[in-house]
């Protein structure tokens, strides 16, 4: 028993971590892009740029919005940017827009295109020396060279994006596949050792063992969706990487340690009245803390689509996407089956105990 009591004092442990806040953010964006956009590892100069495309998945002919998120390399804003951008065709080196060189008082801006058809376009963020003085509203030659720095006294670096009618549903539909597959391969597996004993036990299985198994599966279900859309967040707060992992870790440690506790051993298997309340002790002592720590995951997610949550990396309001409304749902029904199973478990161990002697 010392290990399921290690495992439920390292799970409070996690929600605690959980809780402390970091304060560096490495770009004001929603999300790190895992598509169209991201960050050059090299920097640009003494500077850090990130860019994302909004919609991520980018179509042909529609308005997108090109953010910029320029920092130094220890996650602290830059004021008074002087910046051009440039935006070429990969397959045929044209410049096909440019921004001239303009004056931005923080480093985090927007800029607004409409790519003509679909195809790989590479964009050049160019940002003057501090000892240049550059012409407002000027645009640089084209060049065939892109990151070529003649005749221009600044840093350059060209961030590749690609512009297509169908990758967005592709990619949304790889992400479902790869958390729905997972849990599906666990119900079948759940499923098999639930029909298993029930045959054993000649057609018979111990009361709720149906509601305990589906437990145990939504609760595991919830960490492989966090562990899916933590690499989106991961880099650019780092309270968010360590509120994700977090989160996922303590839901896939409770499934597991739900597995220890409720399916070792049946308080009817002895009538010793200290081990029943021994037993029963653990698994509510697990249950309150799964039925806890999921009400704080979703009472942190519908704070967070409703208003910006605390150090937001863009003080904005979360987007709510099909990864999220997964990832509560499968929490909302976890909730209701703790409080069921709660209740449930307290008549049950009230009447064995009146019947013990």
């Amino acid at each position: 028993m010392k290990i399921q009591y290690f495992l439920i004092s390292f799970l409070f442990f996690i929600l605690i971590v959980t809780l402390t806040p970091h304060f560096i953010s490495f770009a004001h964006l929603t999300h790190t892009p895992h598509y169209n956009g991201g960050s050059n590892r090299d920097g640009l100069g003494k500077y850090y740029p990130y860019l994302a495309l909004d919609p991520e998945y980018t179509v042909p002919n529609k308005p997108t919005q090109i953010t910029f998120s320029i920092q130094d390399f220890d996650g602290k804003d830059v004021y008074n940017i002087e910046a051009m951008v440039e935006i070429y065709e990969e397959g045929t080196g044209e410049r096909v827009k440019g921004f001239p060189w303009t004056l931005h008082e923080i480093g985090d801006f927007n800029l607004y295109y409409v790519f003509p058809h679909s195809g790989n376009y590479e964009i050049v963020l160019s940002v003057a020396n501090e000892d240049r003085n550059v012409s407002h509203d000027q645009l640089d030659p084209p060049r065939s060279i892109l990151s070529s720095l003649s005749d221009c006294n600044c840093q350059r670096v060209i961030f590749n994006v690609s512009i297509s009618n169908s990758w967005g549903l592709v990619r949304n539909s790889l992400l479902v596949i790869s958390i729905v597959t997972p849990i599906v391969v666990l119900g079948i597996i759940l499923s098999k050792v639930y029909l298993k004993k029930r045959n054993l036990t000649l057609h018979t299985i111990p009361e709720k063992e149906t509601l305990k198994y589906i437990i145990m599966l939504l609760a595991i279900a919830g960490g492989l969706v966090h562990l899916a859309i933590f690499p989106e967040h991961g880099s650019l707060q780092i309270y968010y990487s360590v509120f994700l992992l977090a989160a996922a870790g303590a839901q896939l440690a409770y499934g597991i340690l739900y597995i220890l506790i409720n399916f070792g051993s049946e308080p009817n298997a002895s009538n010793n009245r200290k081990f029943m309340l021994s037993q029963y002790k653990q698994r509510v002592a697990l249950n309150l803390f799964g039925l806890i720590g999921t009400s704080v995951l979703i009472g942190l997610y519908a704070y967070s689509v409703i208003v910006a949550p605390p150090l937001s990396p863009d003080n904005k309001s979360e987007n709510i996407d099909i990864a999220g409304i997964m990832a509560k749902s499968v929490e909302i029904m976890l909730v209701i089956g703790i409080i069921y199973l709660l209740k449930w478990e307290k008549r049950r161990i009230n009447k064995i105990l009146v019947n013990v002697k």
